[in-house]
């Protein structure tokens, strides 16, 4: 692995490295959609890492619209990634706030699906994801926002598996920006070995 300081040289080659490393696994594994698959990917020892989630925020950030006012994502996998796209927004003099949508409401209290600072009916928001197979995960985020009356037109991914997500996305009217496609991280991670 290259040296800390490389990645302001090249962050996506950087970050690709880090989830060819550290998220990326070939075996054989069942997926959350219950299908099986030789390739896993799990970005959170990439995301909970500091220098991890430092790239991939800046990295995200450059993808959400620039009329949206918040970055929202199904929690767990998303809950770095929109807390720090919202600090390197804030490092760029850029206000945008982030939102937690829960995978049930909660069971007290409000009863509340969205965690975070609410912004007003009918604002733009960007869903945020570590990885999209079917796009299940991400397209329950952007029912529950748009049935909280906030317009959502775009998801962001980490990496895109490549196996119908996309589809799904715009099927649900919403376009998918991936940072890497599966087969970029497969093809790095047999460079590394």
């Amino acid at each position: 692995m290259r040296s800390f300081t490389s990645y302001t040289k090249n962050p996506r080659d950087f970050l690709l490295n880090l989830l060819a490393r550290d998220a990326y696994r070939n075996g054989s594994f069942t997926l959350a959609s219950g299908k099986k698959s030789n390739h896993y990917v799990n970005c959170k020892p990439v995301s909970l890492s500091g220098i991890g989630l430092s790239v991939l925020s800046v990295s995200l950030l450059a993808h959400v619209e620039s009329d949206a006012i918040a970055v929202a994502g199904l929690t767990l996998g998303a809950d770095p990634l929109v807390s720090g796209v919202v600090m390197a927004a804030s490092t760029q003099s850029r206000l945008l706030n982030a939102l937690i949508v829960r995978k049930e409401a909660k069971g007290h209290g409000t009863e509340a699906w969205l965690e975070g600072p609410l912004p007003p009916q009918g604002s733009r928001i960007t869903v945020l994801e570590d990885v999209v197979t079917s796009g299940g995960s991400s397209i329950k985020a952007v029912i529950k926002l748009r049935e909280a009356g906030y317009s959502v037109g775009r998801v962001i991914t980490i990496v895109d598996r490549e196996e119908g997500g996309d589809l799904a996305m715009k099927n649900e009217g919403v376009e998918l920006v991936s940072l890497f496609l599966l087969k970029e991280v497969v093809k790095r991670a047999n460079e590394l070995c």
